[in-house]
């Protein structure tokens, strides 16, 4: 085979090759962790990178294959993982100093159901720190830069999965969706994403931010790739008391080019002022592609949009403040090497171990706790998201799809964001109010800016309705032009990261251990 092409396929058509037996399972991870080897140290989309535990477990998926016990069609296909779900044996970090060293002994349930349908595992894509951020750029480790152009941000907190997918370094990954965290940096990366409906997907293994807001879902390539993961990744699991038993789970049967009937709304609050100009014409564009090929497209008022994003930010950062209480230096994790007595130890072990993005939200939480303000914030922003869920509830009465922007703007650069945390909240206001209500909600790529940058559009549906959004999604799909990917991130690497491709590559498969990147955003062997 010509080297690199398989690097161009979806993973559908990847897995249908290896089932066909025309390329081997070792050959697709082979040429992928060469592909990580020559970009990583421009694009740095992954905190760990475990070549030798790919290599081997590719052999064990290609002998599965080969005797029949494997069939399905992501069987050997090379894949990555946000690092605050658990992998067992893998180290799993939040993108966090306060978990650099946490080597979980058990998997994910998400996990754990695509390594059962055969999917190779490649390692762990860099996140903000706890999820908390909307750039990837409050990591530890570093900041990911975006495949489009490295000067500008990948989106957040998914973007590591985001930027590893869009160049090319894994044919899917797995994301988290607080507050938009996966359909946000798949618009600024011009990949596809998914959040399903709260409880479809199991949240065992999943290092929680906001516990009632989280969502595991995929990041592909199109929507056949991420109706083929989300179909796996859903099933009930006993151990998650939020896991919804649904029956309705066949997503990849909603791949159907026809929209015809189908009701789409556009709510006109989403419209207004902070909009830009070129994300609003991608955005009726594809609104007007739906329209001609048989939807009824309309625009609505939704009501209540100024409200989300003050009332994500009070029951985020409470949950928030309440689940990283853990995080306490006694039981695993970072601890504080200069200390007297137990309190201090904690105080300087949390000091030290948590980023400035992760402290602010933490103190606000506890602040909106705390006696005096409980009732001022906390219940009233609960009371909030009642409404905000009421809401969608009279707007899917009448429309199948609430069609919108998944973002502002195209990708900031690098740097802008974090000078302005504030400006950085009010970047979630297309996103967050879906994880508020629990809906499904799904990013496709709809054009590019006139920077080169990727614009995606948003789709949402009622609860339970992920096939309605895929349905839409697909349809629009096949009628517009497919976003030239930026497979060639050589072009904006530098000469001498080209030159080095061959021999990361010989350094990524070479057994001799993992790989991991250092807070540089280096390729570094782990000893």
């Amino acid at each position: 085979m010509e080297d690199g092409r398989l690097l161009e396929w979806t993973a559908l058509a990847l897995g249908k090759k290896i089932q066909a037996h025309e390329v081997s399972v070792t050959e697709a991870v082979e040429q992928t962790l060469e592909r990580i080897s020559a970009v990583e140290d421009t694009v740095h989309a992954y905190v760990t990178v475990d070549g030798e535990r790919a290599m081997k477990r590719a052999e064990q998926v290609q002998k599965q294959i080969d005797d029949g016990t494997l069939r399905g069609p992501l069987a050997g296909v090379p894949m990555a993982v946000k690092d605050n779900l658990c992998t067992k044996d893998l180290l799993t970090t939040c993108s966090s100093r306060i978990l650099e060293n946490f080597v979980p002994t058990y998997s994910a349930q998400a996990v754990e159901n695509l390594e059962a349908a055969g999917a190779i595992i490649l390692g762990k894509t860099n996140m903000d720190e706890f999820a908390m951020g909307s750039t990837t750029e409050t990591s530890y480790f570093g900041p990911t830069r975006n495949p489009w152009n490295p000067e500008y941000v990948p989106g957040g907190s998914s973007g590591g999965s985001c930027a590893a997918v869009a160049a090319k370094e894994c044919f899917f990954a797995l994301g988290s969706d607080t507050g938009g965290s996966i359909r946000q940096p798949s618009s600024f990366c011009g990949v596809t994403g998914i959040k399903p409906t709260y409880g479809t997907v199991s949240r065992y293994g999943l290092i929680a931010y906001g516990s009632s807001l989280d969502q595991i879902g995929p990041i592909a390539r199109d929507v056949s790739d991420c109706a083929a993961v989300l179909e796996i990744l859903a099933s009930y699991d006993k151990k998650d008391s939020t896991s919804m038993m649904r029956a309705d789970t066949d997503f990849t049967s909603a791949l159907v080019d026809d929209v015809r009937g189908m009701k789409i709304g556009i709510p006109r609050d989403y419209f207004g002022e902070g909009l830009d100009e070129q994300v609003r014409e991608a955005v009726m564009d594809a609104a007007e592609v739906l329209r001609e090929k048989g939807a009824v497209v309309e625009e609505f008022d939704l009501s209540l949009v100024e409200y989300a994003i003050p009332a994500y930010y009070t029951i985020a950062s409470a949950e928030a403040s309440s689940n990283l209480s853990r995080f306490d230096g006694v039981k695993y994790g970072y601890r504080a090497k200069d200390y007297d007595g137990l309190h201090q130890m904690y105080k300087r072990s949390r000091s030290e171990g948590f980023g400035a993005e992760v402290k602010r939200r933490i103190m606000l939480g506890s602040f909106v706790l705390s006696s005096g303000y409980y009732d001022a914030y906390y219940l009233k922003a609960l009371r909030t998201k009642a409404l905000i869920k009421q809401a969608f509830d009279r707007a899917f009465e009448k429309y199948d799809v609430i069609l919108g922007p998944a973002a502002p703007t195209t990708a900031p650069k690098l740097g802008e964001s974090l000078a302005d945390p504030l400006k950085m909240y009010l970047g979630d206001i297309y996103t967050i109010s879906a994880n508020l209500a629990g809906i499904p909600g799904m990013t496709v790529p709809c054009g590019l800016d006139d920077k080169g940058l990727p614009i995606g559009v948003q789709l949402l549906g009622n609860c339970f309705q992920e096939k309605t959004i895929i349905r839409a999604a697909y349809s629009y799909e096949c009628s517009r032009a497919k976003l030239a990917m930026p497979g060639n991130v050589q072009q904006a690497m530098t000469g001498n990261a080209q030159q080095a491709m061959t021999r990361n590559a010989q350094q990524a498969l070479n057994g001799d251990g993992q790989l991991t990147s250092n807070r540089d955003g280096k390729a570094v062997e782990s000893r």
